[in-house]
């Protein structure tokens, strides 16, 4: 039987008992009308054990990585020799003391991925940040006004899109990072530079899905209305399609930022992260993978991490599509 609360078998048991003949499309309507009702009540649920398994285990990581200045680490770069290489899954057992074991030079696993953590999530953060803004930008422009501006946007994606991500980033990186033979040649350091080249390299994504949206929502009743009472551009684009076109564009950064995690560990193992001496999990694989056979904690502990943070950060774009996406029928 439906549940109490479904508003379709009351609409027919109220209209039954008055007396009024229901037929099909008198149901039918009924259905549309009510729509809305449904998908709030839907809305009302919640976000599902998924979603609040994702945001635990975010706010976990993001909680140890803004606190590892003030928490009992020990020191990330300093040398331990006897716990060089042991760890839970190391071939010479774990270490006393150490949770997590120790890497190939004696240094404490457990303040490495805490401290490794606050690294990695702070370059693929800010990378995404500066693709929000400039590839929102780009897709906003190209998508309201369409035409000349349009064909120009769009190329300038296409561009970008047509070039291998993982090559496009490293040109990025040999480009903008200082060599290090020559110091005084300019340039920006490792983890500058590497924030800048993800970021330029998540544009593209980023303008074609805010594209997409804006050409949909810029032809809405709405916005022709406030075109018509001579509302300037800017105001449209900022009062009327922006806050439309947000849900899709924070739903893609979120998964914008578990690409660029994994960018990181990319470009790490290719030898285009951030300095040697400085911890982030990319790096941590890129330095562990010497040590698989006799110690491979040193690997699988950083990887683990990228892949429950990836697998919780796309959880959490899937829930934040469906909780704010605005719905064809609910307008």
């Amino acid at each position: 039987m439906p549940a109490p609360d479904d508003p379709l078998p009351n609409f027919v048991g109220e209209a039954t008992r008055r007396g009024t003949p229901v037929d099909a499309g008198t149901i039918e309507i009924a259905a549309v009308e009510t729509g809305p009702e449904v998908r709030a009540v839907r809305r009302r649920r919640g976000i599902g054990v998924a979603g609040w398994l994702s945001i635990g285990w975010l706010a976990l990581v993001v909680g140890l990585a803004l606190l590892a200045p003030v928490l009992p680490l020990d020191d990330p770069r300093e040398s331990v020799t006897a716990i060089a290489k042991r760890g839970p899954l190391a071939d010479a057992g774990s270490a006393p003391g150490h949770l997590l074991g120790g890497d190939y030079n004696g240094r404490d696993m457990l303040s490495r991925l805490i401290w490794g953590g606050r690294t990695t999530l702070l370059v693929a953060t800010l990378a995404v940040v500066i693709g929000f803004v400039l590839g929102g930008a780009l897709g906003l422009i190209g998508g309201y006004f369409r035409g000349k501006v349009d064909i120009v946007v769009s190329g300038v994606l296409d561009v970008l899109l047509a070039v291998p991500a993982v090559i496009l980033a490293l040109a990025f990186v040999v480009i903008l990072r200082t060599d290090p033979s020559n110091p005084g040649a300019g340039g920006l350091d490792a983890t500058t530079s590497l924030i800048i080249a993800i970021g330029l390299v998540s544009i593209p994504v980023l303008g074609r899905i805010t594209r997409a949206s804006t050409l949909s929502w810029s032809e809405r009743e709405f916005v022709l209305a406030a075109r018509a009472q001579g509302a300037t551009h800017r105001r449209i684009v900022i009062r009327e399609v922006l806050p439309n076109v947000l849900p899709a564009m924070v739903s893609i950064a979120l998964l914008g930022v578990a690409v660029a995690i994994v960018a990181e560990g990319t470009l790490a193992i290719l030898g285009a992260g951030v300095e040697p001496d400085t911890p982030t999990w990319g790096n941590m694989i890129a330095i562990g993978r010497g040590y698989l056979e006799r110690a491979p904690h040193i690997v699988f502990e950083p990887a683990l991490m990228i892949f429950f943070t990836v697998l919780a950060l796309n959880m959490l774009g899937d829930v934040v599509r469906a909780k704010l996406d605005v719905r064809e029928g609910a307008l």
